[in-house]
């Protein structure tokens, strides 16, 4: 699977974990040169508390448009380690 946005490729895994129609690939797959922490946080009633990043590409910024679970719940702890997208962030094959 790739994530793709501005034209460019942000992440790549053949290891993708599904949830709720979201890939949350492992967080070696991303590109960091494309990635800036935010200090958005939002609650998950199931999975937690996540951490959001902001992209950057080729000038560009997508602000909060990948997500992931510094500290996942017992029922998430397959995305322990994992980075999820949306924000017209185009996850295929």
């Amino acid at each position: 699977m790739k994530a793709i946005w501005n034209n460019t490729i942000i992440a790549e895994s053949d290891n993708t974990v599904v949830i709720e129609n979201n890939h949350y690939f492992p967080s070696e797959s991303i590109k960091k040169k494309y990635f800036k922490e935010s200090d958005t946080h939002t609650t998950c009633p199931w999975k937690g508390l996540a951490s959001y990043y902001t992209l950057n590409v080729g000038g560009k910024e997508n602000v909060d448009a990948a997500w992931y679970y510094p500290e996942v719940s017992e029922l998430a702890r397959t995305i322990k380690g994992r980075v999820a997208f949306w924000k017209g962030v185009e996850v295929k094959e």
